[in-house]
């Protein structure tokens, strides 16, 4: 079992009397030199600039302030695998080493005005090599952090943060240990490396020109572990999309979200949300700049519309010749909007159609007034799928219009499109279906 991460004293000493590095500069030389009383289980923090310095890692950029910030972008596009999320000019980017910070970690503080630096290519390398190289120089068993600044979520400020690390656990699990409480910890796991970057800092500092910093005291327990450990995987991150991402995702899924629901649970439909999709539903285009779909929530006259329009169809399947048996089969099938927590139905109003002489121009304008109208059904469907509203559309009220707008008190005008039942869905909350295969319904000419 391992013990607490936690030490009863620490030293955070800086190294003096460093250069300024430039490419290819020993660097393990020139610590070995600064702090000759280095001990073996010291843990020896760098700054990343330092190690992209002697690497290499500088890029040459105009000295004109637009050109150089032109540049600046682009590197940092260059660096990225994804941009996550976008404020302003401030760019939050996944970069090569899967790490999430602003700008893929390409910064301008602490070089030359006619340079950038990026990000060591391999930090943990790094800090194996300087590790290994302070061995060989003087005997001594040290552990080494490379660190980065970075922002954090849901926190303001920065923290230097470990992005390299050789030499100790990374990350102390008190996962199954027991507090002084009784209290058995389950998930509780400490970025030893980060806190050790961060308390380094309070040292270092950003102006002072102290780039590498000694803490000692510390049980270094090293067990292979590097910085690249404590990159939450993709998978696992609760928060793995920015605010780009986030809505283009959201874009991508709402229709596919939208599913027909045939059985609701009691809970309430949160009527501010019903309404704010009633309103997103009549965004559908419509002709002439007209305002052709109302939509009716039945609430005081629910039963008696649901008896009246269930009682037409036993008319007209009796007119039909169909047997009580078989009546009772189907219009079952009604039962739908009687399990419905809500029922909103679609109506379409012809205000503002064209008249034409001719058939067929006649014919055509109606068709477009009720593609209006399915637009409109068919936005209210899809808002309330992005709401976590389930609803299911059924024809029912196109086939007793009369009766509808009878018990409803509606104008002869209006014209039924259909019902909407609405709730939340009995067997949980749907998941974005894949796209259909277009297959032979999609023809090219």
């Amino acid at each position: 079992m391992i013990g607490d991460h936690a030490s009863e004293k620490l030293e955070i000493l800086p190294v003096h009397e460093l250069p300024e590095f430039r490419p290819g500069d020993d660097l393990t030389g020139a610590i070995a030199a600064a702090a000759p009383w280095l001990r073996s289980g010291d843990v020896v923090v760098v700054t990343s600039k330092v190690v992209s310095k002697i690497e290499g890692m500088l890029i040459r950029v105009p000295d004109d302030p637009e050109e150089r910030d032109a540049a600046r972008r682009r590197l940092v596009l260059e660096e990225s695998v994804s941009v996550i999320a976008a404020k302003n000019r401030t760019l939050i980017t996944e970069n090569k080493l899967g790490i999430v910070q602003a700008a893929s970690g390409v910064d301008a503080s602490n070089v030359d005005k006619g340079e950038l630096a990026l990000l060591p290519t391999d930090p943990d390398a790094s800090a194996l090599a300087l590790r290994n190289g302070l061995r060989e120089r003087l005997g001594v068993e040290v552990a080494v952090v490379i660190t980065d600044t970075m922002g954090r979520t849901w926190r303001m400020g920065q923290t230097d943060a470990a992005i390299g690390a050789s030499g100790l656990r990374v990350l102390h699990s008190y996962e199954g240990q027991v507090d002084g409480q009784g209290n058995e910890l389950v998930v509780t796991e400490v970025a030893v490396a980060d806190e050790v970057a961060s308390a380094a800092d309070l040292v270092k500092g950003k102006l002072g020109g102290v780039p590498v910093v000694v803490v000692r005291g510390m049980r270094i327990e090293d067990d292979g572990s590097t910085a690249r450990t404590l990159v939450r995987p993709v998978e696992e991150d609760l928060f793995r999309l920015g605010t780009a991402e986030a809505i283009a995702a959201g874009r991508r899924e709402a229709v596919l979200l939208r599913r027909s629901v045939r059985t609701f649970t009691d809970e309430p439909v949160d009527q501010e949300a019903l309404e704010r999709a009633i309103g997103v539903a009549l965004t559908a285009p419509a002709p002439h700049h007209t305002r052709p779909v109302r939509f009716v929530h039945v609430r005081a006259r629910r039963d008696a519309l649901l008896a009246a329009m269930r009682e037409q169809w036993i008319a007209d399947l009796t007119a039909d010749g169909w047997t009580p048996e078989r009546i009772e089969r189907r219009v079952k099938r009604g039962d739908l909007l009687y399990g419905a927590t809500e029922i909103v139905l679609p109506f379409l109003v012809r205000e503002g159609a064209h008249g034409y002489p001719d058939e067929r121009r006649a014919a055509a304008e109606k068709t477009m007034f009720e593609i209006a109208g399915g637009a409109a059904v068919q936005g209210l469907l899809v808002a309330l799928a992005a709401e976590g509203i389930g609803s299911c559309w059924v024809s029912s009220t196109i086939f007793c219009a009369d009766v509808v707008r009878s018990v409803l008190d509606l104008p002869a005008s209006w014209e039924p499109l259909g019902a909407v039942a609405v709730g939340h869905a009995a067997d949980g909350a749907p998941v974005a279906r894949p796209p259909a295969d277009p297959g032979d319904r999609w023809v090219r000419r």
